[in-house]
Formats: structure tokens, C-alpha cells, sequence
């Protein structure tokens, strides 16, 4: 009988310990996948600041190369239109000069400013799925720890921890912004 008063006496506090201690590392473990989806979502952030910028000024260069070519086809239709109606000249140099047209036109590349807006608005879309699906999991993370912090008996183990209720961190206001895009199409 002194056996089990014993085993009781010595047992009692190291079960005790042993759930604390569970309980300490449950809560530990909360708030690091709290941390790890700041970080996820701040960098989610960082990627849209840093790509949305260069895609659009990649946009803007090939708009650039899509109006030159453009104008130099133009140029060169011109003088065709001009000597169509003369009747002194010869047709054949009228020809050749349509021979120019199809030559330069098949020089340039096909014109694609259209796939290269739609890629961008691709983009756009992408990147805020993804932070609004890391901020769900930021959100999903932060609810499951305070909730944590404040039901029996983990609110025991995070008074006696020193756990507290955790409140949301947010990345750089600059980043956190929307990109304006017409604002990008402006700046040079």
C-alpha cells in the first residue's frame, strides 16, 4: 500500500511535467507556423513589388518596338500609295517597292502586345491569389494559436509560459499597397 502513496507522490508531478511540457511545445509549435506564414505572406509581398514593376516596364519596351515597327511599315507604304497614282512611273518600280513592303513586314516578328497584356493581367491575378491565400493561412494560424491560449488547460500552460495572445504583423505599408498599375505605365 506504501508503494502505490509513493508511486502516486512521484507519479502525480511527473505526468504533470511531462504535460506541461507537451502542452509548452504544442503552443511553441503554433506560434512558429505563425511566423512561418508572416513570412510567407511578406514575402509573397516582396515578390509583387519586385515582378509586377519589371513586367510592366517589359510591356512598355515591346509597346515601344510594336509602334516603331509599325511606323516604319507605314513609311514605307507611303511612297508606294504616292507613286500608284503617278502616272509616269514605271510598274515595276512600283513592285519593288511593295516587294520592300513584304520584306520588311516579314523581317519583323509577329506583333504580340496584346499576349504581353494579358500575360501581365495573368500576373496580377496570380500574385494576389497567392497573398490572399497566405493571408488565409496567416489568419487560420493566429485564430488556432489564441485559441489556444484561451481554453482549458492550454490557457494554464500559456499563463505559466508566458504565452500570449497574438496579434497580426503586417509587412512594409509600401509593400502591403496595391501596385498601380496605370501610376507604372507613366513612369518612364
Amino acid at each position: 500500500m506504501h508503494y502505490i502513496l509513493y508511486i502516486a507522490l512521484i507519479g502525480t508531478p511527473v505526468v504533470l511535467m511531462v504535460y506541461g511540457i507537451t502542452l509548452f511545445n504544442s503552443l511553441s509549435r503554433k506560434r512558429a507556423q505563425i511566423q512561418n506564414a508572416i513570412s510567407s505572406v511578406d514575402g509573397l509581398f516582396i515578390q509583387r513589388a519586385d515582378l509586377l514593376p519589371n513586367l510592366i516596364a517589359s510591356v512598355k519596351q515591346y509597346m515601344v518596338f510594336e509602334r516603331e515597327t509599325l511606323e516604319k511599315i507605314t513609311e514605307l507604304r507611303q511612297p508606294a500609295a504616292t507613286h500608284a497614282g503617278n502616272p509616269y512611273l514605271r510598274p515595276e518600280e512600283g513592285s519593288s517597292i511593295l516587294r520592300q513592303i513584304m520584306i520588311q513586314a516579314e523581317n519583323y516578328p509577329e506583333l504580340k502586345a496584346g499576349s504581353q497584356f494579358t500575360k501581365l493581367q495573368y500576373s496580377f491575378q496570380e500574385c494576389e491569389e497567392q497573398i490572399a491565400a497566405g493571408r488565409r493561412l496567416l489568419s487560420a494560424s493566429i485564430t488556432d494559436y489564441n485559441t489556444s491560449t484561451v481554453v482549458f488547460p492550454w490557457n494554464i500552460a500559456a499563463k505559466v509560459f508566458g504565452f500570449k495572445p497574438y496579434h497580426w504583423q503586417y509587412a512594409s505599408e509600401a509593400q502591403r499597397q496595391n501596385v498601380d498599375a496605370q501610376d507604372l505605365f507613366r513612369k518612364s
